[in-house]
């Protein structure tokens, strides 16, 4: 059994900060990949941004201002500046996570709320 725990998310201005921590507990083997989605009302989700094997990705649209990274305890980050009203939205982490040599499942966190006023 994996659980992923997301913290940090809440209301803040346009130009602000905020930072999002996920982090899984459980039967880890080993985690492959920790990425970041979003899902704004009315649209689809997205992946925001991701991290494997110390090489990181992003979607166009926040490249520069969001900043993904990990540490050693399991735990994802993303760190997002200059937020602006469209980035408002319900952020959820995914990990691809190995519980043993042969099994990988993909577990997903409960979403945390962003909201960015204008």
């Amino acid at each position: 059994q994996v659980h992923l725990m997301e913290s940090g998310g809440g209301l803040v201005q346009a130009g602000g900060s905020l930072r999002l921590s996920c982090a899984a507990s459980g039967n880890i083997f080993r985690i492959n990949r920790m990425a970041w989605y979003r899902q704004a009302p009315g649209k689809q989700r997205e992946l925001v941004a991701a991290i494997a094997d110390g090489d990181t990705s992003y979607q166009d649209s926040v490249k520069g201002r969001f900043s993904i990274s990990k540490d050693n305890a399991n735990t994802a980050y993303l760190e997002m500046n200059s937020l602006k009203p469209e980035d408002t939205a319900v952020y959820v982490c995914m990990f691809l996570i190995a519980t043993s040599a042969y099994r990988t499942y993909a577990y997903w966190g409960q979403g945390t709320q962003v909201t960015v006023s204008s």
